[in-house]
């Protein structure tokens, strides 16, 4: 039985709270749903000496309308995907959010914690015995990563869902420490770097989720995964598309477990602006959308697989926001009946 290390526990009240004792706990992590934290703890990923509760933090755990949709970090994915407006106004989203792991890790799981998920590899997800056994890895105690050896940095790859749906949807996050805030663009939060993969600073909280008003907008997201359910991405698709009279006015793609940051495909997304969304226009963007993916050999499948099926995947995302009925292709990838978007 794998334990957790001993650590102390804060249960602050406020976000400034929180914030003030990041600030003065050098090896504190936060805390919210624990769904990702505490198993790294489990395997010694992770061991802080400090946690930092944000369970009891209320102004978290909202979501409130305004010129678009302002959603607390500490909002459940069990409520984001009982949320009406979020499953009628920002589809892929709901799709997103209704994806991740299985109904009893969802009721725990929150929204700011799948945006600062932890990446992922199979060299790096294992417990603290089969690491030594090996040798460890560049991204915890050793200095090689054991992905492609000649490589000069971390490659654990980004699992989460939710991010490139928000990155689709032109979503933005804020971020707040003992000294202020700022706000910034949901795809700003990361970077390509399996260790060093958030923008955000140590001493920062990821505090709201702000979304613009819809618009016109219509959002999907799509997950390839071996098992229909519990399992994380080893390939997801986000593709947002504003349509008027007939015509792409404009587009997003974002391409997710492909590298240590969600990928977005702006010139694939490009070539749908000005004209239908019939099949040559959907076949010209997804062999183009899957030229930026560069998936590696650390999840599961073969990585020349996966890249194959991103046009393919990119394919069932843009012709789900055309209108077509996909549903039937829903229920044999993903074993889920998901509402069209």
């Amino acid at each position: 039985m794998m334990r957790l290390p001993y650590f102390a526990y804060r249960a602050p009240r406020t976000v400034r709270e929180a914030a003030e004792l990041l600030a003065s706990s050098p090896n504190a992590m936060l805390v919210a749903g624990g769904t990702d934290v505490l198993p790294n703890m489990k395997r010694r990923q992770q061991v802080p000496s400090t946690l930092i509760g944000l369970r009891q933090v209320d102004e978290l755990r909202t979501i409130a309308n305004g010129e678009g949709l302002r959603i607390g970090a500490g909002v459940t994915l069990s409520a984001l995907v009982d949320n009406p407006l979020v499953r009628t106004s920002y589809g892929g989203l709901w799709q997103a959010a209704a994806q991740v792991a299985t109904p009893h890790l969802r009721n725990m799981g929150t929204i700011g914690g799948n945006l600062c998920l932890d990446t992922r590899c199979n060299y790096y997800d294992q417990n603290y015995e089969w690491r030594k056994a090996i040798d460890f890895c560049m991204k915890k105690d050793g200095g090689t990563c054991w992905v492609a050896t000649s490589s000069p940095r971390c490659l654990a790859v980004s699992s989460t869902d939710t991010a490139p749906a928000l990155i689709a949807l032109a979503a933005s996050v804020t971020l707040v420490s003992a000294v202020g805030s700022r706000r910034i663009r949901a795809a700003d939060l990361y970077r390509n770097d399996g260790i060093d993969y958030l923008t955000r600073r140590r001493d920062e909280i990821l505090a709201a989720v702000e979304l613009p008003p819809p618009d016109g907008w219509r959002s999907t997201y799509w997950k390839l995964r071996r098992r229909g359910s519990f399992d994380f991405p080893v390939l997801s698709v986000a593709a947002a598309v504003k349509i008027a009279a007939g015509t792409v006015e404009d587009a997003r793609i974002v391409l997710g477990a492909v590298a240590s940051r969600p990928v977005e495909a702006p010139a694939a997304a490009a070539l749908l602006v000005g004209g239908p969304l019939d099949d040559a226009a959907i076949a010209r963007v997804a062999e183009a959308a899957a030229q930026p993916a560069r998936p590696m050999d650390n999840t599961d499948f073969s990585l020349l697989w996966r890249k194959r099926v991103t046009r393919d995947f990119v394919t069932y995302a843009l012709s789900e926001l055309r209108g077509d009925d996909m549903r039937a292709r829903r229920r044999s990838i993903a074993r889920q009946t998901l509402p069209m978007a």
